[in-house]
C-alpha cells in the first residue's frame, strides 16, 4: 500500500520529484529518466510507471535550461525503442508459455494483456503507434507482438514510428507549454489531464465492447 502511495506521489508531483533528482545527481538525471521509460516500455510487469508525464515535465525542465532538449529527446527514443524492442523478444521467447498459475503470470494482469491481444489482432502492426499514447497498453503490446511472432523488421519499423512521435510530442509540449504560468500554477491537474487524455481511448474501447455485448 505504501508503495503505491509513493508512486501516486511520484506521478502526481513529478515536477518537485524531477528538481530533487537533477539537484542530486546532475548530469546523471539523464541515466535515471532514461532507465524509468526504458523499463516502462521494456519490462512488461511494471506498466504503472509514469512516462507520458515524464517526458512531459522534463521537456518543462528543458525549457528552463535544466536539461539539454536535443539529448532529452535522444535519450527518451532511445530508451523507448530499446524498451520495446526487449519487450518483444521477452514475448516472443515466453509470452506462450506462460501459466495464469506460475509467478510471473500472477504478477501479469490478464485481463489488461487480453485487452492489448484483442486491440492487437484489431489494428495490426499500426497499435504499436497507437499503443505508445496509452498507459498500460503500451507496455503489453510489444509483448503481444513477441508472442504472435510478429516479423521484427516489421515490429522495429513501427517501434521507431511510434517513439518519435511519442516522445516528440509528449516532450516538446512540455517544452513549449510546461513553463506557462498557468500550467505551471496547476501542475498536478495538468498531470492528470495528461493521464485521463491518454487512458481515455481504452475507456472508450472498453466502453464500445460493452454496448456490443
Amino acid at each position: 500500500m505504501e508503495l503505491i502511495q509513493n508512486l501516486f506521489s511520484f506521478i502526481m508531483h513529478i515536477d518537485q520529484h524531477l528538481v530533487e533528482i537533477i539537484q542530486q545527481f546532475g548530469v546523471w538525471s539523464y541515466g535515471i529518466i532514461f532507465s524509468i521509460v526504458f523499463v516502462e516500455t521494456g519490462v512488461v510487469i511494471f506498466p504503472f510507471l509514469p512516462g507520458d508525464s515524464l517526458l512531459f515535465a522534463s521537456g518543462a525542465f528543458a525549457a528552463l535550461g535544466a536539461f539539454n532538449l536535443p539529448i532529452l529527446l535522444l535519450v527518451f527514443f532511445v530508451a523507448a525503442v530499446f524498451g520495446d524492442s526487449v519487450n518483444y523478444e521477452i514475448g516472443q521467447k515466453v509470452g506462450t508459455a506462460i501459466s495464469p498459475k506460475s509467478f510471473l503470470g500472477r504478477i501479469i494482469n490478464q485481463d489488461r494483456m487480453q485487452k492489448a491481444q484483442d486491440f492487437f489482432n484489431k489494428h495490426g502492426g499500426k497499435t504499436i503507434i497507437f499503443a505508445r499514447f496509452m498507459p498500460f497498453i503500451r507496455t503489453f503490446i510489444p509483448f503481444v507482438a513477441g508472442a504472435s511472432k510478429m516479423h521484427y523488421r516489421q515490429f522495429l519499423m513501427y517501434n521507431i514510428i511510434g517513439a518519435f512521435l511519442w516522445v516528440g510530442i509528449c516532450t516538446l509540449a512540455g517544452y513549449f507549454f510546461g513553463n506557462i504560468p498557468l500550467v505551471k500554477d496547476n501542475f498536478s491537474k495538468v498531470i492528470l489531464i495528461i493521464i485521463f487524455v491518454s487512458v481515455l481511448p481504452a475507456i472508450i474501447g472498453l466502453l464500445k465492447s460493452r454496448v456490443k455485448k
